[in-house]
């Protein structure tokens, strides 16, 4: 009678499944953004529309959280991973309001490409936690990691050469701190995609 009663696994994967297609939603929406500022606050509504989403899947998962007895893993597990993943979309939307807010007006190929990156990273993550219900799937859930892994060390090249050419070629300084500032939170989105797979290894390595 009381088994009955405690609640179990609840639907921990269906929300990780949930956020992990906004995540890329909103990576494609910021590299529609990067293509054309034609339709700059289009986007830039789109992705804040997306990041609230999000926030309501992680609220209802570490609702469901606390209110669930036994969880399919860790509990600290399922908190990190669903936060790190919120962290993914608010960086996104950090992202496309400072372009909204310091008034850019022409994208860099160095930007587009760190777009793009992160757009390639968080399908990754949405491949990776697609599998997660069954550790069966350890081995393609490890592959999906070690390629965001990869990405994200592209991520950190291209920073670093967006970096040297913004210091080296741009003469005007409040273009310069412009391009800093979103060159770096993009270059995170990409870290933010890495600490998630790094908690699905750790997860894998517990549990596989």
């Amino acid at each position: 009678m009381f088994g009955r009663l405690m609640p179990t696994e609840g639907k921990f994967f269906e929300l990780f499944n949930q956020h992990a297609d906004l995540c890329v939603k909103g990576a494609k929406e910021m590299v529609s953004l990067m293509t054309n500022f034609d339709d700059l606050e289009i986007r830039v509504h789109a992705i804040e529309g997306l990041e609230k989403e999000a926030d309501k899947v992680t609220h209802a998962t570490i609702e469901m959280l606390h209110k669930t007895f036994i969880t399919p893993i860790d509990r600290d597990d399922i908190h990190q991973l669903i936060t790190r993943m919120d962290d993914i979309l608010d960086l996104l939307e950090d992202a496309a309001q400072t372009i909204s807010l310091y008034d850019i007006k022409v994208v860099t190929p160095e930007a587009k490409r760190l777009a793009e990156l992160c757009l390639a990273c968080a399908e990754k993550v949405k491949l990776a936690v697609a599998l997660l219900h069954n550790m069966d799937n350890s081995r393609q859930i490890l592959e999906y990691c070690n390629e965001i892994d990869r990405l994200e060390s592209d991520a950190d090249h291209v920073m670093r050469a967006a970096m040297s050419k913004l210091f080296r070629d741009e003469p005007d300084v409040r273009t310069l701190i412009k391009l800093k500032a979103i060159y770096e939170i993009l270059e995170t989105v990409t870290d933010r995609c890495e600490d998630v797979a790094n908690i699905i290894e750790g997860i894998i390595v517990e549990n596989a």
